[in-house]
Order: C-alpha cells, then structure tokens, then sequence
C-alpha cells in the first residue's frame, strides 16, 4: 500500500526546515500510520534531502501528523540553487512512501 491510496499531505517551509502535514482520509487509515508511518520510515525516504532531525507529532483529533524535516531546503528559499525543493514538491515524495514492511 503507497501512502497517498489513504491519505493526503500538505506541505510548507520556514528557513531550511520543512513541515509536512499528513492527514488520514478515515479512522482506519489514521490507526494504521500510527504504525506504520514512523520516523525511520520517512528518513528512508527523505535520505540525501533531509540533513537533519525529524521529528513527527501527532494530532489524532484531526487524524493527522507533522513531520518537521530540518536541514532539507538547500540553506532555505532565498539561498538554494535546487528547482522547487520546498512546499508541494515534498509533500509529493511523503505521498509516495510504501506502507509495507
């Protein structure tokens, strides 16, 4: 199962750190990345992108959770030479992640 089949992610930047949303399209779904989307997982994904910690914070109220990448953006918007590190584009690699073992 790939991420985006049971959920959606929205993505922003601040400097070099990015903040990626991503929110459970059912109950199912959320209790299933409570397990399954972990930090390891997400850095398997983000290597070489995200220098940095990441860390992830839960809000199951809303069946979501943020995943703070730092070092990821290139030194940040006004400094980065890389074509669209930031916003969107990293949600899109996040959608991505294989939920298997």
């Amino acid at each position: 199962m790939i991420l985006h089949e049971i959920a959606t992610a929205r993505a922003g930047d601040k400097g070099d750190t990015s903040q990626i949303a991503v929110i459970a399209h059912d109950d199912a779904a959320y209790a299933l990345l409570v397990e399954k989307l972990t930090v390891e997982r997400v850095a398997l994904c983000f290597a070489g992108i995200a220098r940095g910690r990441i860390t992830r914070h839960e809000a199951p109220g809303l069946r979501a959770f943020v995943f703070i990448l730092e070092n990821a953006l290139g030194g940040g918007v006004s400094i980065s030479l890389a074509p669209d590190p930031h916003g969107k584009s990293l949600s899109s690699l996040m959608l991505g992640i294989s939920l298997g073992d």
